[in-house]
């Protein structure tokens, strides 16, 4: 008999089969298929459970697939469904924060004497302002009739906002060539040329910016640009455009030198990158799957951008070469060398963790519900010190003091409610736990964002461009664009009209002392139009 049967029984029935050994036999036999029997459906439990788990997976990325087709892209919630929030006992608490000055006034208009402000006309101020700086045309419409010896005691004044279309214009230069009769030792004297962008081409300043403008801003690629080009009556070539658009960054690559050197001397840095394909002629009849590496300093508000042919990490590692300050990334691992680095202090992007959560609301929607809720208390308190104003001291004791409480009850409630291996929650949970640290860093540094969102919204022209154009030309061709793209968003973060910078830095970059072409960058030339 077996020693795991004989455990089970008592002495007096292991007596009786002793005394029957054919009893003692059959017992054992049911004992072994017994034991096999348990050990087959503990595979099956465990398969079973093995099979929830890829089917809730599965369930949920065919959610997510669905989302991103037919759903908005929004990642909002609606915090007070009565479905949600059921899994805990206790209501969920608004982290309280102090309420801003007011002078005397709430935030609903009403005063603190309780009555009620009185609500005037909308005011038209900036429509005001930018009537006020466009050139006017005044046209006077006298009444039919005769009007002779009528007193007029005033006048109606109506304001239409007009467009006049672009139009293009030819500049013929004349230089008259001078000899001297009595001394031709001179030879021809005759004036010289201004200097040109494109050598020995006819396109002016404006025309180069208009085109740079038109593909980078705009998102219009060359044929869409040769079109409008045609509608005014021009022909150009799009061989022509793209060679007036390489020849323009080869000019702004000195200021993009420039720009790269004062971003890497900021201090706080967030970086992100982004896929652009690229025609390549090794890869025959396939575009290749190049990368855009951006880097963002959300304090100066510099960006800039480089195009590598590989997402490896060598790419940030080659750009942040002797890079000393703080460096804010999402979770993709390239990163990860920087913590081996003294000289670089890594922090982690909420917006990124709290979309893997957000994902999982249709896996596991309370549980995503609670942490969604608990997240939501860090991004109120960074609306409230944006609508403050609040120095980087402050934003540092205000998050210790109201944002930290909230991130330590939330880590161990994650350690314990981690889920399923492999699920779409334990995904999640594992994703935040697993970057804790870079994430909770923010607490101590009141310069640091809570997300890495300013990075990935400079990233956005570049995805609109992307959807027009659908690829690049040529490595090279992206790099270029590159230049492009980094200047003309330094525009955008410093309200700089692009075609106004463009066309004075066009007229001014080739015989600009190099020892001082920072000046020509967005923020220095606004800074210096702006003293004059």
């Amino acid at each position: 008999m077996q020693p795991e049967a004989h455990s089970i029984l008592s002495p007096a029935q292991v007596a009786l089969l002793a005394q029957h050994p054919e009893l003692a036999s059959a017992f054992d036999q049911y004992s072994r298929d017994n034991a096999e029997l348990e050990r087959k459906n503990s595979q099956l439990h465990d398969r079973c459970s093995r099979l929830e788990a890829e089917l809730g997976n599965m369930n949920n990325r065919l959610m997510l697939a669905l989302r991103a087709l037919y759903s908005p892209k929004s990642e909002k919630c609606v915090l007070n469904d009565p479905q949600q929030g059921t899994l805990f006992d206790k209501p969920e608490q608004e982290v309280p924060l102090p309420e801003p000055e007011t002078n005397g006034q709430t935030k609903n208009g009403q005063k603190a004497n309780g009555r009620q402000k009185k609500k005037g006309k909308p005011k038209r101020k900036a429509l005001d302002d930018l009537l006020k700086k466009l050139p006017r045309e005044t046209i006077t419409i006298e009444p039919d009739g005769d009007t002779g010896g009528m007193t007029c005691i005033g006048a109606e004044k109506t304001l239409v906002l007009e467009r006049v279309p672009a139009h293009m214009k030819v500049i013929e230069y004349v230089r008259p060539k001078y000899v001297d009769p009595g001394d031709e030792d001179k030879g021809v004297i005759i004036g010289e040329l201004p200097p040109r962008m494109v050598n020995k081409g006819m396109a002016g300043p404006g025309l180069l910016a208009d085109v740079v403008v038109g593909k980078y801003a705009d998102h219009l690629p060359s044929y869409r640009q040769q079109q409008r080009f045609r509608r005014e009556g021009v022909e150009i070539a799009k061989s022509t455009l793209g060679g007036w658009i390489s020849q323009s960054a080869s000019h702004l690559t000195p200021l993009y030198d420039a720009l790269k050197q004062e971003l890497l001397s900021t201090g706080y840095l967030q970086a992100d990158e982004t896929r652009m394909e690229v025609q390549d002629g090794d890869k025959k009849g396939s575009l290749h799957k190049g990368f855009y590496w951006v880097y963002h300093s959300p304090e100066q508000r510099l960006l800039v951008m480089e195009y590598r042919k590989t997402r490896a990490r060598a790419g940030p590692v080659e750009f942040l070469h002797g890079y000393e300050g703080l460096l804010q990334t999402d979770g993709y691992v390239a990163y990860d060398i920087f913590d081996a680095d003294p000289s670089v202090t890594l922090y982690a992007c909420m917006a990124h963790a709290r979309r893997k959560f957000f994902d999982c609301k249709t896996y596991e929607p309370d549980k995503a519900a609670h942490v969604l809720k608990e997240i939501r208390k860090l991004y109120l308190i960074e609306r409230w010190l944006r609508k403050t104003g609040a120095s980087a001291d402050v934003r540092q004791q205000l998050r210790q003091e109201r944002a930290g409480p909230v991130l330590e009850e939330l880590k161990p409630w994650l350690e314990v409610n981690n889920g399923l291996p492999k699920s779409p929650w334990a995904k999640a949970t594992q994703y935040t736990l697993g970057r804790w640290q870079r994430l909770t860093r923010y607490l101590d540094e009141g310069r640091v964002e809570l997300d890495n969102n300013l990075v990935e919204n400079a990233i956005r022209p570049l995805a609109i461009g992307r959807k027009n154009y659908m690829f690049a030309g040529s490595h090279d061709a992206s790099q270029r664009g590159a230049v492009v793209y980094s200047l003309l968003g330094t525009c955008k973060f410093h309200d700089v009209n692009p075609m106004e910078w463009l066309m004075e830095v066009f007229q001014r970059i080739p015989t600009h002392p190099a020892e001082d072409i920072a000046a020509l960058l967005p923020h220095h030339w606004k800074r210096a139009r702006q003293a004059h």
